[in-house]
């Protein structure tokens, strides 16, 4: 493992050069970095850059496989929206094929789902949720849950990927929750982040930060709550106490509009994890496995809502 995460900079190396060179100060990059740290992630090549200056930067090179999954271009206008909105780091360079250069948080915490259920903390995650979501952009990107659906499912078919047994069975439950949906609320579309998982916030100097807007598009806003809870592991307390510094008390039809909103976020990224395994491999089958399994049980629990 060790072996081949050097492998994975040193192949890198020149990008990362490359990259960091478009920062003003630097004149001779290869003399002038002083530390590169491999960050985190599931699919891209993240690092931060130190220079001999003091000034930090994060440089992104997408990973394999991504131009399948993520439109580049989309995600600039996400990333640019939110760097202008001030709820993301400083942009610097965002290429056409997802290479990305951005300012690096001073004293940062990459959040966990233990520290992104302190009571303090819930009230920052509903802010910063609602500063995007009510910017007023409309960023012409879609991100139409039910259609990357069914890209998904063209890659898992494409790739001979097995799925669950009872997937069939599943997926029209779902189907159904939808057509619920469609009837009881009154939705619209907002710019959101939609996968906001723990990773994705950073917490700066008494500040919280939402990075990473490679799946950014106009979405239903309840979809960003519901991802944050399911991601964080929140209970019925974190739950309505996120609602509540959203949007005030919750109703029983708003939360059954968030529990639906789980059902949709754990569909979608059963099938994205699907999508993945060809490149992640038992990873990604063991991420869809958990996903889908807890996908049910919501199932069961809207169904049971319904009927009381």
């Amino acid at each position: 493992m060790y072996t081949d995460m050097l492998r994975i900079i040193e192949a890198d190396l020149p990008q990362i050069y490359k990259l960091t060179e478009m920062v003003p100060e630097v004149s001779a990059v290869t003399r002038e970095i002083s530390a590169i740290e491999r960050l985190g992630g599931l699919t891209n090549h993240t690092y931060r850059v130190s220079l001999v200056s003091g000034n930090e930067y994060v440089v992104r090179i997408p990973g394999p496989g991504t131009e399948a999954l993520i439109n580049r271009s989309d995600e600039k206008i996400s990333t640019e929206l939110a760097s202008r909105l001030g709820i993301d780091t400083k942009l610097l360079y965002f290429g056409e094929d997802g290479s990305k250069l951005s300012c690096y948080i001073k004293n940062s915490i990459t959040m966990t789902a233990e520290l992104m259920r302190e009571p303090a903390v819930i009230p920052q995650v509903a802010d910063v949720l609602h500063k995007i979501h009510y910017s007023g952009v409309n960023t012409g990107v879609n991100f139409d849950v039910f259609d990357i659906a069914a890209k998904y499912e063209g890659i898992i078919n494409e790739h001979h990927v097995p799925m669950f047994a009872d997937y069939n069975e599943t997926k029209q439950a779902v189907m159904r929750t939808r057509q619920w949906v469609q009837k009881h609320i009154r939705t619209k579309l907002q710019p959101c982040h939609n996968d906001p998982l723990c990773e994705n916030w950073v917490m700066g100097t008494n500040k919280l930060f939402l990075i990473d807007w490679e799946y950014a598009g106009m979405n239903d806003g309840m979809w960003d709550l519901a991802a944050v809870s399911i991601e964080a592991g929140y209970d019925e307390h974190c739950d309505q106490q996120l609602l509540a510094a959203y949007s005030g008390a919750a109703s029983s039809l708003e939360s059954l509009h968030f529990l639906a909103s789980k059902i949709f976020v754990d569909y979608l990224w059963t099938l994205w994890a699907k999508a993945r395994v060809p490149y992640n491999r038992q990873a990604m089958e063991d991420w869809a496995a958990e996903r889908y399994s807890r996908l049910k049980k919501f199932l069961i629990n809207f169904a049971e809502e319904l009927a009381l």
